[in-house]
């Protein structure tokens, strides 16, 4: 007596379960194929044409082109640092304020120039432009305001210098 007698299972259904099973077995066989061939094509694509030697000296170049790349990064770092401490120095609002000084005058030929930085100090150059000549003054301006009295052309261009975009 077999086992699948004493069982109770007839010898058929083992053996059609059996070729269902190969059958499955094989399906899975056909789908990893499929995947290894993909991941060989990756590989070859990966590798190139070169063996293991030079793809290990195609990093090292890598990684020297990396450290010469963060060498420069610093180096480009404490450059931008100085130029922001000098950019602070340099004059970056300006105000111009065209004007007749005097009735008889035309043309505007005087003008009001405020140059400020960005903590918004600097100056005020008016020139007055007369038949005699041209009389040229200067006035300091501290955090956006002016020590001196101002006159309306001088206000003026000290505005239009703050509002500096």
């Amino acid at each position: 007596m077999s086992i699948f007698e004493y069982l109770g299972v007839d010898m058929e259904y083992v053996v059609l379960g059996m070729a269902g099973v190969i059958v499955l077995l094989f399906l899975m066989l056909l789908i990893q194929m499929g995947s290894t061939r993909k991941l060989k094509k990756k590989y070859k694509k990966f590798m190139g044409d070169t063996d293991a030697r030079s793809l290990e000296q195609k990093i090292d170049e890598r990684l020297k082109q990396l450290e010469s790349l963060i060498q420069l990064s610093t180096v480009n770092g404490s450059k931008i640092e100085n130029l922001e401490s000098q950019f602070n120095a340099t004059f970056q609002k300006i105000g111009l304020k065209k004007y007749d000084a005097f009735d008889e005058m035309g043309g505007k030929l005087s003008f009001s120039l405020a140059m400020l930085n960005n903590k918004e100090d600097g100056f005020i150059i008016n020139a007055m432009h007369s038949r005699e000549g041209c009389y040229t003054y200067i006035k300091e301006i501290i955090a956006g305001k002016a020590i001196t009295v101002l006159t309306k052309e001088e206000q003026e261009a000290l505005d239009m210098a703050l509002n500096y975009k």
